[in-house]
């Protein structure tokens, strides 16, 4: 269900379940906890991509296993999902999406949950736990964080279909890939030119800019300048500028 590579930099999960459109069984989940943990640890890691095989990226918990599953699993599995999104929040790595066809209900969250999300044209989201009658209860919050009031509770309560260009206009995408074809190659430049960031300076921006978005912005400003002070402190500053300087010859 899950498949893991980790090459030159590049930590990349796969949901290979397509004849399922993907969708997240119990046993699914816990892979995608234990590949999270494994991305944490790596050392030699430097971007996360979530991305999966066929022509869906995921519908979602496994409804047809759903019922079948004993309570201490089906609790479990709550467990697991909760933690998924716990470790991509507190990754120092960055994390992308890669989404074509249907990411929708949990497939949805699992996307939201990134750091960036990379889409092609007709690719469609939604929460559409809406439609079966319950709360997309871990993507409403993500929601709330990522967008205003009203349309984070538009996508949440209407659980619609909503094409990638609609959630591009509003910035829950970053980029678009003409169609499915075109998307690999989008993916590889994005992750490419994160590759190329300085990796201290890479978690040190994630960290700072996860924790202003819940600071008052005199606090966050205030963490800023700490932050400055720290890396003029370090030398950092100054390494910067030697290479600026050897980069440009401009002194």
């Amino acid at each position: 269900m899950i498949e893991v590579d980790h090459r030159d930099g590049v930590y990349r999960l796969t949901l290979n379940r397509p004849r399922a459109r993907n969708a997240l069984n119990a046993a699914g989940m816990a892979g995608i906890v234990e590949a999270l943990r494994q991305a944490e640890t790596a050392k030699d890691a430097r971007v996360l991509v979530i991305q999966a095989a066929g022509e869906s990226f995921s519908a979602g918990r496994d409804l047809k296993e759903a019922p079948t599953l004993p309570l201490a699993t089906s609790l479990q599995q709550h467990d697991d999902w909760a933690t998924v999104f716990q470790r991509l929040q507190r990754l120092s790595i960055p994390s992308v999406a890669v989404v074509n066809g249907f990411a929708v209900a949990g497939g949805f969250t699992l996307a939201m949950g990134c750091d960036f999300v990379l889409a092609s044209r007709g690719a469609k989201f939604g929460a559409m736990e809406m439609a079966n009658g319950f709360p997309a209860a871990v993507c409403t919050p993500l929601l709330a964080h990522l967008l205003g009031p009203r349309l984070g509770l538009e996508l949440a309560l209407f659980g619609e279909a909503v094409g990638a260009e609609r959630l591009y206009e509003i910035g829950l995408i970053n980029t678009l890939a003409d169609d499915d074809a075109a998307l690999p190659a989008l993916a590889e430049d994005f992750v490419g030119r994160l590759l190329a960031l300085n990796p201290s300076a890479v978690k040190q921006t994630k960290e700072t800019f996860r924790a202003a978005r819940s600071m008052p912005l005199d606090q966050a400003l205030t963490m800023g300048k700490h932050l400055h002070q720290l890396l003029d402190a370090s030398g950092s500053f100054a390494a910067g500028s030697a290479e600026f300087v050897a980069r440009t010859g401009k002194g």
